[in-house]
């Protein structure tokens, strides 16, 4: 069987989180109820893999390369901190205001999520699909997410649908491939950092983003939902190990 490339598995996940992030999108457009609903188990899901994987695969990888590696993942951790609290702050504006600054939010939070298939791809084939996995999952909220705030600033529905998909799902493959070539030049020092960082911000992501909506809306099984994301990422790490 041919093993694929780095660039290839990076191609795969980043395309196919757009099509995902593109089909809840839809999903929202043609069948609001079923979204909504089955977004909180995706979530619930993506927040398992998204917080079990860093911590016990990618960070300490991480910190084999460089051992300030954990100062990179608090870096990381911050930075997703204070973009949420300065988009939050800026959102108790005006309804268009909200609506705008949601999606620069969404739009950076899409993009660092194609730096982190680059990223962890090139540190290895177990980390990258962990991650890709959980990411490719979660998209399929953050469009659903994505469209319904375009809604809500007050946008009509076509072109809330034509700016969700130009803002949260063709913005991760685009940093996806941006930052590809500046990862294969980097020392193992810099690409410790590297991932250091993207552990960081997957653990906010999880912990701070993730599981907080879902419980915000507590649904039967939500709970299971988040085990078995953590289940499927030491069954795929002992498997590939």
């Amino acid at each position: 069987m041919k093993e694929f490339s780095t660039f290839t598995w990076i191609s795969i996940f980043a395309i196919g989180a757009m099509l995902v992030n593109s089909f809840g999108i839809w999903a929202f457009y043609k069948k609001r109820e079923w979204a909504e609903k089955t977004k909180d188990y995706c979530m619930c899901f993506a927040a398992g893999i998204l917080i079990s994987s860093p911590l016990i695969l990618s960070l300490p990888q991480a910190l084999q390369k460089n051992s300030y590696a954990g100062f990179a993942a608090l870096a990381g951790f911050m930075f997703m901190y204070f973009s949420n609290k300065i988009i939050k702050y800026i959102t108790k504006q005006k309804v268009l205001a909200f609506g705008i600054t949601a999606i620069e939010g969404i739009a950076i939070h899409s993009f660092m999520d194609g730096v982190t298939y680059t990223v962890t791809f090139s540190m290895g084939k177990v980390i990258g699909l962990l991650t890709g996995v959980g990411l490719v999952i979660h998209e399929f909220a953050e469009g659903v997410i994505t469209f319904s705030v375009l809604l809500k600033s007050g946008i009509n529905k076509k072109k809330a649908g034509i700016y969700a998909f130009l803002v949260a799902a063709l913005t991760t493959p685009i940093g996806a491939f941006i930052v590809y070539p500046l990862v294969q030049n980097i020392s193992d020092d810099i690409l410790g950092l590297a991932l250091g960082f993207v552990s960081g911000v997957l653990i906010y992501v999880s912990a701070s983003h993730l599981l907080p909506e879902t419980s915000e809306y507590e649904k039967k099984h939500s709970t299971f939902a988040f085990i078995a994301g953590v289940a499927f990422t030491i069954v795929i790490m002992f498997t590939e190990h």
